[in-house]
């Protein structure tokens, strides 16, 4: 008797589990199809640094109020290849193992736009197992439902760009005063200079690494220009912009 009453209720906790999952599994498709169109309303990074006392400066704008020069400049720093990518670029996380293998007290990453995307808007910061599986899951998903256009203008507007800073049009705003619209390729450069720390790598006082990676990152920019696939994405309604 005892033994069917535990059956029983083993069955009842499946069960309930069963259909919790099933439901909090249709709630997060349903957001990630909402944001193709909606902005975040915050993020768990964002939340984090709201309460530790960081602050939280941020101001969504849209990707044709979107300097070219932000876009050309994050994807020269941060990925080149995104693009061409599903998602995931194989052989630099290849590489990054190798290297994490040899010297596991430097860890080097290997994150696309897309892997950082996911991780800002739907995740929290930190390097388990379970949340690079995640990472994962969201990055695919984010590729399949938003596409490479809305990524990047996520991205822009979701990313850690300074302490407390978050976006591009807070940054230029933080570090420019002035709106990402207008920002110059250089002023795009430093910014894009300090996304692997934005913390350490300061754009304002300006660092002696972000002052060094965003020639680095201007050169790139420049080598990157003339490709057809990243002018797609970073010219949507223009052909060129002044480069200076």
């Amino acid at each position: 008797m005892a033994s069917k009453k535990s059956s029983s209720f083993l069955t009842k906790i499946f069960r309930f589990l069963k259909r919790l999952f099933i439901l909090l599994f249709i709630l997060q498709l349903i957001y990630i199809v909402a944001l193709k169109w909606i902005n975040p309303p915050i993020t768990i990074t964002q939340l984090a640094s709201l309460v530790s006392g960081d602050g939280l400066k941020r101001d969504y704008i849209d990707a044709d109020e979107m300097n070219a020069a932000a876009k050309l400049a994050v994807m020269a720093a941060e990925d080149q290849l995104f693009p061409d990518h599903g998602g995931f670029d194989w052989k630099s996380i290849e590489k990054a193992l190798e290297y994490n293998k040899r010297k596991p007290n430097r860890v080097r990453g290997a994150s696309t736009i897309s892997q950082q995307t996911a991780k800002n808007v739907f995740l929290w910061q930190g390097r388990s197992w379970v949340r690079k599986g995640l990472e994962l899951y969201f990055t695919q998903m984010i590729e399949w439902i938003w596409g490479k256009k809305r990524i990047l203008e996520v991205y822009l507007n979701v990313i850690e760009m300074g302490r407390g800073v978050y976006g591009i049009e807070a940054a230029a705003q933080n570090y420019f005063k002035k709106p990402a619209s207008s920002l110059s390729r250089a002023e795009a450069a430093q910014i894009a200079a300090c996304l692997p720390n934005p913390k350490k790598y300061t754009v304002k006082p300006l660092s002696k690494y972000v002052a060094a990676r965003s020639g680095w990152v201007q050169r790139q920019m420049n080598n990157l220009d003339g490709d057809a696939d990243i002018q797609r994405l970073i010219y949507p309604t223009q052909k060129s912009f002044n480069k200076k």
